[in-house]
């Protein structure tokens, strides 16, 4: 099996022009792609930062060569509407042909409930989700298109400026039920978890493409280093269940991170300096069934983790 190792752009981390340049340094350290998320607001207010997507891809797409490039992921049913995430896509896969990827999901009431429409249940969010991709690849074929339907309307809309080819729809799903919906609408699965049921499941729905993993790290000099820096910029990775898909505020999130401390984030994501750490994180993708897994370095140090990955991490896989 093809195995292909990723960089994540965490916009809510980091300022547009860093994401720029940390997306060249990917490129130049031998990532074969990278994922960028789409949020309006970050996790957390000390994160600090959450740039309009569609503006950072434009960059990106300039400034690179060969990197492919998706978003991770983009919720095309409430805050934007996805005649609209049909034209964005188009015009980025435009820029940057046959490099870029469109990851979607049922998104967070963190980002979603700004508009000040009620926040739908997950079946709900599902069902919109599976009409959005349909108006989205129905504009892709060119052409003058109209829809009416249970959730979304589109009136005489034709997107004039179109790749030669469209680009991938890639589905996120964290459970049996999204990810039955990933295998019959997307063209791969996008998860955060190395569960191989959610590839059993895709594979046995029909489901076919990339299956794109996330792995959540922190590089530092030390353990102890990388365990504070983890719990100050990225402490919402030990909140459970589904509160992430709930709380409405960053100021939620850190209320809920106060229960996680910092010793608990090592049962969630490779810290330190210790090669063996990271590369079990990235193998327990692989042997998962997944052929994309892109990392995620918490926190402000992104060159000391280009150099690390370059040196002890990428030559050994």
């Amino acid at each position: 099996m093809t195995f292909e190792l990723g960089y994540a752009l965490s916009s809510e981390e980091h300022r547009p022009r860093d994401l720029v340049r940390y997306a060249v340094a990917s490129e130049e350290a031998g990532f074969s792609f990278a994922c960028i998320s789409d949020h309006f607001h970050p996790w957390t207010d000390s994160q600090g930062q959450s740039p309009f997507v569609w503006s950072v891809l434009g960059g990106v797409a300039q400034s690179t060569n060969h990197l492919r490039l998706g978003t991770g992921v983009t919720c095309p049913i409430m805050r934007t509407h996805p005649a609209v995430i049909a034209q964005a896509a188009a015009t980025t896969a435009a820029m940057m042909p046959g490099r870029f990827f469109l990851g979607v999901g049922t998104g967070e009431n963190l980002n979603e409930h700004i508009t000040g429409e009620r926040w739908p249940s997950v079946r709900e969010r599902q069902e919109m989700l599976e009409e959005a991709v349909e108006i989205i690849r129905l504009l892709w074929l060119g052409g003058n298109h109209s829809h009416r339907g249970r959730y979304f309307t589109v009136v005489n809309a034709r997107i004039y400026t179109l790749p030669e080819e469209p680009p991938p729809i890639i589905v996120a799903a964290t459970g049996p039920e999204s990810t039955d919906l990933a295998a019959r609408i997307g063209d791969g699965l996008w998860t955060t978890a190395p569960k191989p049921e959610l590839i059993d499941t895709f594979v046995a729905a029909g489901g076919t493409g990339p299956r794109y993993g996330k792995v959540t790290v922190c590089w530092a000099a030390t353990e102890e280093e990388a365990k504070h820096t983890a719990h100050h910029w990225w402490p919402n990775i030990g909140i459970p269940g589904e509160l992430e898909l709930e709380l409405p505020l960053p100021r939620h999130f850190e209320q809920a991170a106060r229960l996680v401390g910092p010793d608990r984030l090592g049962e969630q994501m490779a810290l330190g300096p210790d090669p063996e750490r990271h590369l079990d994180a990235i193998r327990s993708y692989s042997d998962a069934g997944f052929d994309h897994v892109y990392v995620h370095q918490v926190g402000p140090d992104q060159e000391g983790f280009f150099r690390f990955y370059e040196r002890e991490v990428l030559p050994k896989l």
